[in-house]
């Protein structure tokens, strides 16, 4: 009778093992061999969900807090963060740059950036309360809020990405792209890290929303979901041809703007000017001026009752303020 425990002989195993291994050599770029530790993936997703812990006390984990203890828990918190943001933060530093005996000093910037951080949470609580208020007076479905912290999307990954940003402004590379790929993976909500966004910011449902890096967003802003704040084109080194890095190449949109949804805003030159209304499917590649609401013009709807149906396309229509 043969052994159903015993190990199966699978004399295919060594020469696939080869052939992948060998791939590790040919396919230069898309591994991380004989260098220093790379951040931790699952460590990020902790760190952000014990500094969610410090943002929205009660509503995670630990859920029987009360003054009484609540300042036991956030200092445990703290003391925890500061250790593990330091590590993570020092294993990305070493891996961006190319000198590899200047440990201490990454060592040092590091600890710095998770102190900052740290101590940016009482701004950030400030600033997140202000979003959550957003929220509650933008979306007449919301019953309290308590249930746009817990449920809304658009809150989770603006919460992802303001904890990301001030990471960003400090220059530690790789983690604040980490934590809001996690948060696009989660959300559908896809924020760069490095755009800046004021306060009362809310994104109402929320799958497919992009945000470029460079865009700039200004107070009590609301967008619906499958709004894109993107490049209308990269700008290239006229000598080599490669795209120039870090050029503004995305949207600014001032204060009290609201942008409905699937509408795409694209340019680094383009400026939606405050208090505008951009319509749903809209195509905006130049500025519109403040109090403008653009729109497409409706089309005509067919019904096919065997005659043949009348088609006619959208167009734009921009109605200027009265004066």
């Amino acid at each position: 009778m043969p052994d159903d425990h015993a190990p199966r002989r699978k004399p295919w195993l060594a020469a696939l093992t080869e052939r992948i291994v060998s791939t590790y050599a040919e396919c230069g770029g898309t591994n991380h061999l004989g260098h220093s530790p790379l951040p931790s993936y699952r460590e990020v997703v902790e760190i952000l969900a014990d500094l969610r812990e410090l943002l929205y006390p009660g509503y995670g984990r630990r859920q029987n807090l009360h003054m009484g203890n609540v300042a036991y828990h956030a200092g445990d918190l703290v003391d925890s963060l500061h250790d593990r943001l330091s590590r993570q933060a020092a294993r990305a530093l070493r891996h961006d740059c190319t000198q590899t005996d200047r440990g201490p000093e990454h060592d040092a910037r590091a600890e710095a950036a998770a102190v900052l951080l740290l101590e940016a949470v009482p701004s950030l609580r400030a600033t997140l309360a202000e979003d959550v208020r957003a929220a509650f007076a933008g979306d007449p479905a919301a019953k309290s809020l308590d249930e746009i912290i817990f449920c809304y999307p658009g809150l989770a990954a603006v919460t992802v990405f303001r904890i990301a940003h001030v990471l960003y402004g400090l220059d530690i590379p790789l983690i604040p792209r980490m934590m809001t790929e996690y948060a696009h993976a989660k959300t559908g909500i896809d924020i760069h890290p490095g755009a800046t966004i004021g306060p009362r910011f809310f994104i109402d449902h929320g799958t497919g929303v992009v945000i470029g890096e460079t865009t700039h967003i200004g107070e009590n802003v609301k967008i619906y979901q499958g709004v894109t704040l993107g490049a209308l084109s990269f700008p290239r080194d006229a000598t080599t041809g490669e795209i120039l890095r870090g050029a503004k190449r995305h949207p600014t949109i001032e204060d009290g703007v609201v942008i409905y949804a699937n509408a795409t805003i694209l340019g680094g030159e383009t400026v939606v000017g405050r208090e505008a209304v951009i319509g749903s499917s809209a195509w905006i590649t130049h500025s519109v001026a403040p109090r403008t609401t653009v729109t497409i013009e409706d089309p005509r709807l067919r019904f096919r009752d065997g005659a043949r149906p009348h088609v006619q396309s959208a167009t734009a229509a921009v109605e200027k303020p009265s004066r």
